[in-house]
C-alpha cells in the first residue's frame, strides 16, 4: 500500500509530465534549452521578490519568469547582441540580483536545497490542484498556438506571409514555460526542470513519425520517468528531483541503444 505522501508525489509528477514532454518538444525543435536555463535561472530573483514583496512563491517566480521572457522578446528585436549573448546576460543577471536581494534577509529561512533539487515528496494536495488545473490550462494554450508555433519553427517567414502570427505564438510558448518552471520548481527545482523539458522529448524524437505523435511520446516518456525515478528513489532512498531526471537520462539512453543495434542501422 502507497503512503499518501507518495501518491500526492507520484500524480504532482504525472501532471507536469504531460505538460514539459509536449512543450519540451518545441524547446528541443527550436533548440531553445539555453532559453530554459535563462527563465528557470531567473526563478530565484522570483523568490528573492516574491520575499520582499510578500507575494506567493510560485506567483512571484512566474512573474519574474515572465518578465525575462518579455525582456528577451523586445531585447532580440532591438539590440544587436546575438541570442546567446543576450541570453547569458538575462540568465547570470537575474540570478546574481537575486541572490543580493536575499542577502539582505539573513535571518529568513529558505531551503535552498528544496529550491535547487525540488521536494516533490513535499508536495500537498493544494500543490497537486495547482498542477493540475494549471496543467489543464497549459495545455488548452498550448493546442491553440501549436499551428501557428508549429509552422514558425519550419520557417517564420513563411508563418508570416500565411498570416498565422507567429511573433504572438513564440511570446505565448514563452510565457507558458515560464508558468511550466514556476509550478514545477517545488517538483524538481531550478536547475533539474529544464532536463525535464529536453530529454523526454529528445527520447522520442527517433521515433516519432509526426509532431503530434512527437509530443504524445514524450509525455509518455515523461510519465515513466516520473514513475521510475519516484519507485528507484523510494527503494535507494535517493533524493526524488534527480532520481526522476536519472530515470529520463536512462530511457533516453536504452532507446538510443536500442535504436543503434536495430538493422535498418547497422552500417
Amino acid at each position: 500500500m502507497l503512503d499518501d505522501f507518495f501518491v500526492r508525489a507520484l500524480l504532482a509528477g504525472i501532471g507536469l509530465a504531460l505538460v514539459t514532454g509536449p512543450a519540451g518538444c518545441f524547446v528541443v525543435w527550436r533548440r531553445l534549452a539555453y532559453f530554459g536555463e535563462t527563465i528557470a535561472h531567473s526563478a530565484l530573483l522570483g523568490v528573492a521578490l516574491a520575499i520582499l514583496f510578500g507575494f506567493n512563491l510560485v506567483l512571484g517566480i512566474f512573474v519574474t519568469a515572465s518578465a525575462v521572457v518579455l525582456a528577451m522578446f523586445f531585447l532580440e528585436r532591438r539590440d544587436t547582441l546575438p541570442t546567446d549573448t543576450l541570453l547569458g546576460l538575462l540568465a547570470h543577471g537575474g540570478l546574481a540580483l537575486g541572490l543580493v536581494i536575499l542577502s539582505f534577509f539573513p535571518t529568513m529561512q529558505l531551503d535552498l536545497h528544496a529550491l535547487l533539487f525540488g521536494d516533490i515528496l513535499a508536495v500537498s494536495r493544494a500543490d497537486l490542484a495547482v498542477v493540475w488545473i494549471g496543467g489543464a490550462i497549459a495545455l488548452g494554450v498550448l493546442w491553440w498556438i501549436w499551428r501557428p508555433l508549429l509552422a514558425a519553427t519550419v520557417s517564420a517567414d513563411l508563418a508570416t506571409v500565411a498570416g498565422l502570427k507567429p511573433e504572438r505564438a513564440q511570446l505565448v510558448f514563452g510565457i507558458l514555460v515560464a508558468a511550466a518552471i514556476a509550478v514545477a520548481i517545488k517538483v524538481v527545482g531550478v536547475l533539474l526542470i529544464v532536463a525535464l523539458l529536453v530529454i523526454p522529448a529528445a527520447t522520442v524524437r527517433r521515433f516519432a513519425t509526426s509532431p503530434e505523435k512527437m509530443a504524445a511520446g514524450a509525455a509518455a516518456a515523461g510519465v515513466i520517468a516520473v514513475a521510475g525515478g519516484l519507485f528507484a528513489s523510494a527503494e535507494l532512498d535517493t533524493p526524488s528531483g534527480p532520481s526522476i531526471v536519472v530515470a529520463a537520462l536512462a530511457l533516453f539512453a536504452v532507446t538510443r541503444i536500442r535504436r543503434s543495434r536495430s538493422p535498418g542501422n547497422a552500417r
